[in-house]
């Protein structure tokens, strides 16, 4: 069956066609969602908004103008970009300004004594926090993005800042830290 003959079938309630459109799109709600960071949450979070944009592709989707993939596409992409938006408002400030709930490896931890994993988690939370009230909050949300592995243009993109701002916050942020750190 074609995407368009799947979504007829799903819109009169056929569970088996939302099934294969499920499972055929997943892969492109996966590639769509890590392009963008949600602060305060996960990549499986976009992911379940770009899903919630696929469901209400299928239903509200017309036949005619354009083929379904191109508008699940569109509909995918603008759910993920309205959460991401959602979380930078005025409304989540308090959430994103304070720290990111992050993990940033195990190098801080030697083993998995309880003991040695609560003090490295407290080791990082205390660097975290010395590290937000050196940096600017562009500063410190750039930099932790970087090093997770972000591209300057998915940054640019998340922060919903410029390439050029994106990379003077990162090398603003590594000389800070220099400084702070040789203190």
């Amino acid at each position: 069956m074609s995407d368009e003959q799947l979504v007829l079938a799903c819109q009169g309630g056929d569970n088996s066609a939302w099934e294969q459109l499920y499972i055929k799109f997943k892969p492109a709600v996966l590639s769509i969602a890590r392009r963008f960071f949600l602060s305060g949450g996960e990549t499986e979070d976009l992911v379940q908004e770009g899903m919630c944009g696929l469901y209400s592709a299928v239903m509200s989707f017309k036949a005619g103008n354009v083929k379904f993939i191109t508008y699940a596409h569109r509909c995918i992409h603008n759910r993920i970009v309205d959460a991401v938006k959602k979380s930078n408002g005025a409304k989540h400030s308090a959430l994103n300004n304070f720290l990111p709930i992050m993990e940033v490896g195990d190098v801080w931890v030697s083993n998995d004594n309880p003991e040695d994993v609560l003090i490295g988690r407290e080791g990082k939370h205390e660097m975290l926090q010395k590290m937000s009230k050196v940096l600017s909050s562009l500063e410190f949300k750039a930099l932790i993005m970087y090093t997770d592995g972000m591209s300057m243009t998915e940054i640019s993109v998340a922060l919903g800042k410029n390439m050029k701002s994106i990379d003077n916050a990162i090398n603003r942020a590594k000389n800070k830290l220099q400084n702070f750190l040789s203190e």
